[in-house]
């Protein structure tokens, strides 16, 4: 199992702190230590995925359940686009990764909430980070992580104008979250409300 570097500390933490209560305490004292320490490297899990090689897909951009499929106004552009928003729990993969080849067009934060990421209003309320990447045929998609109830922290690590692989691995959100996308509503989506899908490696439509 791979660990994500940014559960580095927090894993090394929760398993050192375990160890001192087992031997100043004994080991029934530690037994919840030891349960959060699990906790924390089952969170921080990062396994490798196989990224497809299709040049017209559309992959999934984190691991989680799809709570929406449908119609909608891009954030951005403001634009007709087909929105696709997946929640992430507590036990998901929080790595977050590039649905679509192409060049970073616009990188911003915004500020705001930290509403349950299950909830529709989260999407507008929430602290979020979006890209806008412009794809080789010179169209937009916007991807947008979402901060939830737990979640305190969206990490983000490319930058406008930069160029970005699908499936590439872009960003980090620390426990529970949401990831939406804006797609030109002539893609064709292939998943429904209600679907699992992993990111990076799940194909989730056909751009058009």
């Amino acid at each position: 199992m791979h660990l994500a570097r940014e559960g580095r500390y927090f894993t090394i933490t929760g398993i050192l702190i375990a160890i001192i209560v087992q031997i100043f305490a004994g080991g029934l004292w530690a037994i919840p230590f030891w349960i959060l320490a699990l906790f924390i490297l089952q969170f921080f899990r990062d396994p490798v995925r196989q990224i497809p090689s299709a040049n017209n897909i559309i992959v999934s951009p984190a691991d989680g359940k799809v709570v929406a499929v449908g119609k909608s106004k891009d954030p951005v552009s403001g634009t007709e686009a087909t929105r696709i928003a997946i929640f992430l729990n507590v036990f998901s993969v929080h790595a977050t990764r590039i649905p679509v080849a192409g060049n970073i067009l616009k990188q911003e934060y915004r500020s705001g909430k930290f509403l349950n990421a299950a909830v529709d209003k989260s999407s507008e309320e929430n602290e979020r980070n979006l890209l806008v990447i412009r794809t080789s045929d010179s169209r937009e998609v916007t991807c947008i992580q979402i901060a939830g109830l737990i979640a305190r922290r969206i990490l983000c690590y490319v930058m406008e104008g930069e160029s970005v692989e699908l499936g590439q691995r872009y960003g980090f959100i620390r426990f529970g979250s949401r990831v939406e996308l804006f797609v030109p509503t002539d893609y064709k989506i292939s998943v429904s409300v209600g679907d699992k899908v992993k990111g990076g490696s799940d194909i989730i439509g056909l751009t058009a």
